[in-house]
């Protein structure tokens, strides 16, 4: 495989190597694993940055229907669009659908976007373990808006906000009131909540729901990052395209008030530490369980804890001792 090639292919915003790129990153094979450092190092001079915006929501909330009309949009105004969609992956089996990409079929003929699935495998937080990385392929390939959508996550999910510069909430109608609103985790994470399926019989539950989530917004803590008026609630229908307009004007605004009050490249700082933290805890622990010594104290501990011998805390207490005794 040739790094250097594909490397000028992405920048040269060539989507098939682009393809091949993300399948490059996302391989678990150790010389893959090389290879894709090399690439990343390539490019990491191209100095590209894209809008990054993470989707998040309950399954069923219609976040590829939302995607598909909003891409669409923005492709109608000359933007570059890319789409990172993570589907979840079997518990049992380890496969995935990936039928993302099945049902953004009007968005994925145009030429200026680019959709790729990618299973979650045991990755917890609604991405993908290298989604980090396949936003920078596409930053680097010069998409102007990477859509990042999650698997669909309940209220303690929150690892997309650590990849995005914004991070939108999308409801359903009759999803909940204020009390449900100003519960902490994925609520306080959302910079723009949006009330989907605003149409037909379910526009009253929408507009209802709205409300009760903008009333909710308004008890919460203000943040550093918010300029007066956000985090804000709005409504929108995917199948009727209404509402799309606007939610990306308030998203401009967001994103032009954060360039320019500092708080875009220190929040863009922030992430790159937490995922350099990130992948020194995972490359520990992958350290650790490929040594023969520690895979046999581990089964033993485990095995002592099945027969019920000890306790869960007290078998990993053990473990973890022998482990810093040899460190």
């Amino acid at each position: 495989m040739d790094v250097s090639q594909i490397a000028q292919s992405v920048a040269a915003g060539d989507r098939r190597a682009l393809a091949r790129a993300i399948t490059l990153v996302e391989s678990t094979r150790a010389e893959h694993r090389a290879l894709a450092l090399e690439l990343a190092d390539r490019l990491r001079s191209t100095g590209r940055q894209a809008l990054r915006i993470g989707l998040s929501g309950t399954p069923g909330v219609g976040k590829s229907t939302f995607i598909e009309s909003f891409g669409l949009m923005l492709v109608a105004q000359g933007l570059r669009v890319a789409v990172l969609a993570v589907d979840p992956s079997s518990a049992r089996s380890g496969g995935s659908i990936l039928g993302d990409k099945t049902r953004m079929e009007r968005l994925s003929r145009e030429a200026l976007a680019f959709i790729r699935p990618s299973p979650s495998q045991t990755h917890l937080g609604g991405v993908a373990r290298r989604t980090r990385e396949a936003v920078a392929l596409c930053e680097a390939a010069g998409f102007d808006v990477v859509l990042i959508e999650t698997v669909g996550v309940g209220q303690s999910e929150t690892v997309v906000a650590e990849l995005s510069d914004l991070f939108i909430l999308l409801l359903a109608p009759a999803g909940g009131d204020e009390l449900q609103g100003v519960k902490r985790g994925i609520m306080e994470m959302a910079d723009i909540i949006l009330v989907n399926k605003a149409d037909g019989d379910l526009k009253p539950a929408a507009l209802r729901t709205c409300s009760d989530y903008a009333g909710a917004l308004r008890l919460l803590r203000r943040r550093p990052q918010d300029p007066d008026g956000f985090p804000k609630a709005l409504t929108v229908s995917a199948l009727e395209d209404a509402g799309l307009e606007k939610a990306w004007v308030e998203m401009q605004a967001l994103t032009e008030w954060r360039k320019a009050n500092n708080h875009w490249e220190t929040r863009r700082a922030a992430q790159s530490r937490h995922w350099f933290e990130e992948e020194v805890r995972q490359g520990l622990l992958a350290a650790l369980t490929a040594k023969p010594e520690t895979r046999e104290a581990m089964r033993a501990a485990g095995d002592a804890v099945a027969r019920g011998e000890m306790t869960p805390d007290s078998a990993a207490a053990k473990v973890l001792h022998s482990l810093a005794a040899r460190c």
